[in-house]
């Protein structure tokens, strides 16, 4: 199951998503006869939300409907507005170097999960996040180096805090894509005298730039996903294939994360972690994004977060 948020007539809705189009989920619950709470949130319908069994029922209704009928329930994706499918995230913490070939195309050396951990930094919601076909904006004050990259994000569905690698994924709500895009050689005041945490905090502030943090086009019920280290990834910038790698690429598992993130803070409804990029990123090959140019970022069983440049 497919959830997605969606404005039309300026209207907020949630509806099933598909490449064929939205099944609103008032209007489905209305000819199917299924008491339905009218919701702007997607976490009501998704493991840990209070209307889970209720759309569960809803959804087994409509699987079992022909598909002229599905086609009668649903409204066209060209004629409604995709959302980021979680609208305010109380967090937005993404993982940095997670994948062992993304770190080594950058001319690192992977460690072994045992000798290390996860390095975490944080987006600006309210400034980043972009909607599914919205545009991503090269910042005029740095606008040569803009770089993608496409990653599994995770939904959190339960409050937890100090939870097990073993019991982690109970926690999740379902999965989103996020591209996290990235200023990679950001230098404010290029004449400045250097400091020992300069390049540090140059890769930091190159994360914050409006429109940075594209995601969607819609969260999969985590129920749908198992084993979240086993699903296909695939970025393009126009026509060019630029990233191909699986989810089981990461040094630290989704499990891993939550045990990890949680051990030093409280993880709440809605919070999204965002699991790292794999290789092919955009640096390591000279290849940098310019107006114009279009992100198709896909993940297996979500589907296609697609942005333009300008």
């Amino acid at each position: 199951m497919r959830l997605c948020r969606f404005d039309s007539n300026r209207k907020i809705s949630i509806g099933f998503y598909s490449e064929k189009g939205i099944i609103p989920l008032t209007n489905a619950a209305k000819e199917l006869g299924v008491s339905l709470p009218d919701s702007e949130s997607v976490l009501a319908f998704l493991p840990g939300g209070d209307s889970q069994k209720t759309i569960q029922e809803l959804n087994s209704k409509i699987e079992a409907l022909s598909e002229e009928k599905k086609n009668q329930l649903s409204v066209s994706l060209d004629d409604v507005k995709l959302l980021v499918p979680i609208a305010e995230p109380k967090k937005i913490m993404l993982l940095a170097g997670n994948y062992s070939k993304h770190i080594e195309e950058g001319g690192g050396r992977a460690e072994e999960r045992s000798k290390t951990f996860p390095y975490l930094f944080m987006k600006p919601p309210t400034t980043t996040l972009t909607h599914p076909n919205d545009p991503v904006k090269i910042p005029v004050n740095s606008p040569d180096h803009i770089d993608w990259e496409l990653e599994l994000a995770i939904v959190i569905g339960k409050k937890c805090s100090h939870v097990k690698e073993t019991d982690a994924l109970k926690y999740v709500a379902g999965y989103t894509i996020i591209n996290d895009i990235s200023d990679r050689l950001f230098r404010p005041n290029p004449d400045r005298n250097e400091r020992s945490k300069d390049g540090f905090f140059d890769w930091l502030h190159g994360k914050w730039h409006d429109t940075f943090c594209p995601m969607g086009p819609c969260i999969v019920s985590a129920e749908d996903v198992p084993d979240p280290q086993t699903l296909k990834m695939n970025l393009k910038v126009n026509d060019s294939v630029e990233q191909d790698s699986t989810t089981g690429g990461m040094i630290f598992p989704v499990a891993a994360i939550i045990e990890f993130v949680s051990s030093i803070t409280t993880l709440e409804p809605g919070d999204v972690i965002s699991t790292g990029t794999p290789e092919g990123v955009g640096v390591a090959k000279g290849k940098f994004l310019k107006p114009g140019d279009v992100m198709y970022a896909e993940i297996e069983k979500i589907g296609v977060l697609t942005n333009p440049v300008i």
